[in-house]
């Protein structure tokens, strides 16, 4: 999975990441609720892209983007949520 396909956008107070393929889209939505904080609210992954990893290529982008950012993540979504417990070393981005 290449992180150069996987775009962010941002309007107002909510983002997302998004994987597009196919005429398919993966994405993974977040809340700003400051400028040092998000809420990842949800991810959704079409299934013609279960078993590829794009959810998981989805959260680390979003951990890089937060660490480099200098920004934590509130792990609201499920998903999120289960991928922050597989990885501890992403626990410094993560606020629960």
């Amino acid at each position: 999975m290449s992180e150069r396909k996987i775009l962010r956008e941002v309007q107002g107070s909510k983002g997302r990441y998004v994987f597009r393929e196919g005429g398919d889209e993966a994405e993974l939505t977040y809340s700003i609720t400051t400028p040092t904080l998000i809420i990842a609210d949800h991810t959704g992954v079409p299934d013609a892209f279960r078993g590829r990893g794009v959810g998981q290529a989805l959260v680390e982008r979003l951990v890089a983007d937060a660490r480099a950012e200098g920004v934590k993540i509130v792990p609201l979504c499920p998903f999120v949520n289960a991928q922050r417990r597989r990885h501890p070393e992403w626990a410094d981005v993560f606020q629960v």
